[in-house]
């Protein structure tokens, strides 16, 4: 790339550069150093001892290899203006370069001369040896920590992570190595260097500043580094920094999403800036990726954006229970272009962010979590309704995961070809154990049918039969037998009617207890207030304290919303049944706000027991 060293050129002896040298009026940097690198590799390969004389040639200071002409020292050379010194000062300036060139260049000859002997060789060779030795020493024991570390399948990302570690290292060593071993003899030297100013030259022109293979390499190395620093940082920042504090985990995802592509942005300016690009002339590049997009992009664009959406609207977060299509789970993760969703077989599967904007999505956890589950159930023809209505109403209250309030219901549905057909309605707050819930109750159902001797019918045809035969002989039976069986049939008839009348009047004493609006129920009858009181003010009830609002202190308060969080933990119920708990404590004159400006509701509005008012 462009900067203050490409206005000068390398003098390099056997794969050393040993200075710099600048341009001339007829000749720039990189034709003089290759000139002056000809001359030398010649005098080199000589094999015999040479020296650099400073000599003044037509007024000028030169210096010369043998008889030969090498280069004119310059101002430029001395990284000088003309006219800032006076002609003697120049010309001092001038000869001392020449001497302090004189000075290395002798030294590297007399180096390249030596490296040619054979002591200096066999002693390389000993030294490569050794690096080898070492490289090799050293490739195993990453190879045996490899080994303890990792397991032969390792499929975890930090295990992943730790591996591509570890092989990086060792390749690393090897290209160490054969570095180290070439640098130790001219030749190798020489191709090293070669290798490395071919890297080095620029290549690719872009606006004003010129790209190399080498600075190419860096860019992609530098924005790879930066790609994992904010990775590391964003990680950091949500699982221990916000998640230390308590922060919600949908919020702890929006904070590192947008971090990190605030970060990734802010870096690729600093790490252009630096290296010398121009972000107007950038403007090309962009126009051809916004083209891009256009066309190939698109669906790669409309994930993107829709994973933004989702981050600032936030239909969904982190944890919620959702169906997408026929897909049932967890979201675990929101990226940038898709969302982890895990399945209740605890599959992860990884959803474009655009099925949550375009389609249709059933989010159980947005907003109010409690849910309401059906469960049909099919009886026999015949069965007694308040008999079989009881038995499901049992199987469902009795079910430590079924809320009290709302309370469960019954409703008959539809008469079936072969059955009367019921609804069971249950009210759950975990939605992701729905399913588990439902084959729960279904299990205590059928014993409960079981046990109040209630049929599950399976299909049923009659079938009728006409012989003449057949029904004059029943006929002839039926007469002979009318009377035993008209006492027995009504005695029976008598034993499960009274039966029946004697259940039904119990279910339906107990069935007035029971709300036909799943919202609306009698609390005073099912719940004991003195007792509900004492616990709410009890060691472990709701927090009372003073508390202040603006310029007022109020005393011995307690909020309306922690309230109805402890009435929903403490009772079973669902926060529409807790917020009528407590508005019956109003009206039964326990509680008041402390304005009685409100009745009881789900705010952070301050309430107060009666008997904690102060005394006048």
């Amino acid at each position: 790339m462009n900067n203050p060293r490409l206005q000068t050129a390398p003098i390099v002896v056997d794969g050393r550069g040993v200075f710099r040298v600048g341009s001339l009026e007829e000749f720039p940097a990189r034709d003089r150093a290759e000139i002056i690198n000809e001359i030398l590799d010649e005098q080199v390969k000589n094999g015999k001892p040479l020296s650099v004389e400073v000599a003044e040639k037509e007024g000028q200071t030169t210096l010369q290899v043998g008889n030969t002409h090498l280069l004119t020292v310059t101002l430029q050379d001395v990284k000088k203006r003309p006219g800032v010194w006076s002609q003697a000062q120049q010309k001092n300036r001038l000869n001392a370069q020449a001497k302090n060139w004189q000075n290395i260049l002798n030294s590297a000859l007399q180096q390249a001369y030596q490296e040619r002997t054979p002591s200096y060789i066999k002693q390389s060779l000993l030294w490569s040896l050794g690096i080898i030795l070492g490289a090799i020493a050293l490739y195993w024991s990453l190879t045996a920590l490899r080994r303890w570390l990792l397991p032969p399948r390792a499929q975890s990302t930090q295990q992943q992570k730790l591996r591509l570690t570890l092989t990086c290292l060792q390749l690393g060593i090897g290209l160490a190595a054969i570095y180290a071993i070439a640098g130790l003899f001219p030749l190798t030297r020489r191709w090293r260097y070669e290798l490395w100013h071919s890297l080095t030259a620029p290549i690719v022109p872009l606006g004003e500043v010129n790209w190399s293979v080498f600075d190419l390499f860096l860019l992609l190395g530098l924005t790879v580094g930066l790609w994992f620093a904010v990775k590391w940082f964003s990680d950091f920042l949500t699982n221990r920094i916000l998640s230390f504090a308590g922060v919600d985990r949908g919020i702890q995802n929006t904070v590192g999403l947008l971090t990190q592509y605030g970060l990734v942005f802010l870096g690729l300016l600093v790490i252009f800036q630096s290296l010398g690009i121009d972000l107007a002339s950038l403007t090309l590049i962009a126009s051809a990726f916004g083209l891009g997009i256009g066309f190939g992009l698109q669906n790669v664009a409309s994930n993107f954006i829709s994973g933004l959406i989702i981050t600032f609207d936030r239909p969904i977060k982190v944890g919620d229970f959702v169906r997408v299509g026929d897909l049932v789970g967890t979201v675990e993760r929101i990226g940038s272009r898709s969302t982890e969703i895990i399945t209740l077989d605890q599959v992860s599967i990884l959803v474009p962010n655009s099925r949550f904007v375009d389609g249709e999505v059933i989010n159980w956890s947005y907003g109010n979590p409690v849910s309401r589950l059906r469960v049909s159930v099919g009886i026999a023809y015949g069965s007694p309704i308040p008999v079989a209505r009881k038995a499901l109403l049992e199987a469902a209250k009795n079910h430590p995961e079924v809320l009290r309030y709302p309370a469960p219901q019954v409703w008959l549905q539809e008469f079936g070809d072969s059955s009367l057909n019921f609804d069971l309605f249950v009210w759950i707050r975990e939605p992701p154990k729905q399913f588990k819930i439902k084959s729960e109750l279904n299990y205590r159902i059928e014993a409960s049918l079981q046990q109040y001797g209630i049929e599950i019918p399976f299909p049923q045809r009659d079938l009728h039969l006409r012989s003449p035969q057949m029904d004059e002989m029943v006929a002839t039976w039926m007469r002979q037998n009318a009377s035993q069986m008209e006492r027995e049939a009504y005695f029976q008839r008598w034993q499960v009617e009274e039966e029946a009348s004697r259940k039904d009047m119990r279910d339906r004493a107990e069935s007035q207890n029971e709300p036909s609006d799943p919202n609306a129920f009698k609390l005073g009858e099912e719940v004991d207030i003195d007792a509900l009181v004492e616990q709410m003010r009890g060691e472990n009830g709701i927090e009372i304290k003073d508390r202040r609002y603006g310029l007022s202190v109020y005393p011995q308060t307690f909020l309306g919303s922690e309230a109805v969080e402890w009435l929903m933990r403490t009772q079973n119920s669902g926060i529409k049944a807790a917020i009528q708990l407590g508005q019956l404590l109003v009206e039964r004159g326990i509680i008041h706000h402390v304005l009685d400006e409100h009745d009881f509701k789900n705010e952070r509005l301050f309430y107060r027991f009666y008997q904690d008012e102060e005394m006048p």
